[in-house]
């Protein structure tokens, strides 16, 4: 028998402890973005370190300016102390979650995981249980494993989880930074990504970045009574939704100044893995309720949501939105823009044109003023390394067929940040699926997908050590 196939006979046997460490990370309401949860951060970052202690790892909690960050270590040294020949993988996942709100949406309480029935049969319902802590909880159950069968873990790893990951990471780069000889490896882990499908496994060679902004309105120094200056005064309203009415063309093409500067074309052989997954679009838009495609017109849906970039307006507001009527012309209006960016693009060069852009098609008595919360590029990882490699192979083992290459339309900077101040690319090979519903109310976790994925690192492992 292999080390591999021990070390899944042990997690075999150990998989109601394993879901049961699950159930309780998910019970820490470690919601980043409300102070109210600062303690339940801690206890949730204070519990993944005390797992990793459990099988091996030196781990501690560093401190951030907001909420701590999980370093952990395992040397990866062989009898005597000699090191194994195999990667140092750098592992990431992070403790925080989304708010729950709105409660009275959710079919049970959000953090009382509950298990129910669902198509591909048990699935764990709460917060966090798929985004990231059902995620990271694979990878520490497979470490468990290996712990539990062979003594170690067969290559040296270390651990990061972040806690602030759900508001944006402000805090993420400056400890990359400080603590980059500590953080040296060869590759980074990241299991935060989905599956094509339940049956189908996946790894992502590719994100979209983000551009997020705010743009705020001023005109009068008041509000106005409409039927005493309407006709005469500016409507910021008015204003700033003409503006942003121009973002588009009438064949869904994002009118900055040089937007696609920088934008390549789908390479005919990824174009080609992609119309082999046979992708419904009438069924991705029928599932929420849609039935005609927006965007470029003369793109595909896969195309459209994982290789080509966007412009969506998030938020507005102004005026008066409560019950019944007040005929008020507002002194100010504001609204959230967000611009989804591909490999090639520049993001402060984007954030510029917007703001160009807005400053040319507002009156000359608009007073605009912007705010930028997110900036980063996309990214695209190398399909050609021994770590794709190694997780292709894993994948194939454990489910029996061929793991596809697909694009995320969605956006995780910490990928951008190993590149850029760690000099590590990624696997992304994730466990979710499209209905997960993360960041919504009844989040959940096929239990299917976390013992395929918990089974799938093991055989990474082995795989990158040689076995």
């Amino acid at each position: 028998m292999t080390t591999a196939d021990s070390v899944l006979a042990q997690l075999g046997s150990m998989e109601a402890d394993a879901q049961s460490r699950w159930l309780d990370w998910l019970r820490i309401p470690s919601v980043s973005a409300q102070p109210a949860h600062d303690a339940d951060c801690r206890r949730a970052a204070e519990w993944a370190c005390a797992q990793l202690r459990e099988v091996g790892f030196s781990a501690r909690l560093v401190e951030t300016r907001r909420h701590p960050v999980v370093l952990a270590h395992f040397s990866g040294a062989g009898e005597g102390g000699t090191p194994h020949p195999g990667p140092h993988l750098l592992y990431y996942g992070h403790y925080d979650v989304q708010p729950p709100e709105p409660l009275e949406l959710w079919n049970s309480p959000p953090f009382d995981p509950n298990i129910v029935q669902g198509a591909n049969g048990p699935q764990v319902v709460a917060r966090g249980a798929v985004d990231d802590k059902g995620q990271t909880a694979m990878w520490l159950a497979a470490f468990r494993a290996w712990h539990a069968a062979a003594g170690a873990l067969p290559l040296p790893i270390t651990v990061v989880i972040e806690g602030e990951e759900e508001i944006g990471s402000p805090n993420l780069d400056d400890f990359l930074r400080a603590h980059a000889a500590e953080l040296a490896a060869d590759a980074a882990v990241i299991s935060d990504t989905s599956m094509w499908d339940v049956e189908t496994p996946a790894i992502c060679t590719s994100l979209r970045g983000l551009v997020y902004m705010q743009v705020d309105l001023q005109a009068a120094s008041r509000d106005l009574h409409s039927g005493h200056f309407g006709g005469s005064a500016l409507n910021p309203l008015n204003a700033l939704s003409h503006a942003l009415g121009q973002l588009h063309d009438e064949a869904g093409r994002v009118t900055l100044p040089g937007f696609y500067d920088g934008v390549a074309e789908v390479p005919a052989e990824r174009r080609a893995g992609w119309e082999s997954l046979h992708f419904s679009e009438a069924d991705f838009l029928g599932e929420i309720g849609l039935s005609v495609p927006a965007g470029e017109r003369d793109r595909d849906g896969l195309e459209r949501v994982w290789a080509r970039p966007t412009a969506d307006i998030n938020g507005m507001w102004g005026g008066y939105a409560g019950d019944g009527a007040k005929t008020v012309i507002p002194a100010k209006a504001g609204a959230k823009v967000s611009f989804r960016l591909v490999p090639g693009q520049d993001p402060a060069r984007v954030a510029d044109s917007f703001r160009d852009f807005m400053q040319a098609r507002v009156p000359a008595d608009a007073k605009l003023s912007f705010r930028v919360f997110g900036c980063s590029p996309g990214m695209a990882v190398p399909t050609d390394s021994a770590l794709v490699a190694a997780g292709r192979q894993a994948l194939e083992a454990e489910y029996g067929k061929p793991a596809v290459l697909i694009g995320g339309g969605g956006s995780l900077p910490v990928v951008e940040s190993f590149r850029r101040i760690l000099g590590l690319d990624t696997l992304l090979m994730g466990f979710g699926l499209e209905d997960d519903r993360i960041h919504s109310p009844n989040e959940k976790f096929d239990v299917v997908c976390f013992w395929h994925g918990t089974r799938s690192h093991v055989r990474l492992l082995a795989a990158l050590a040689g076995g």
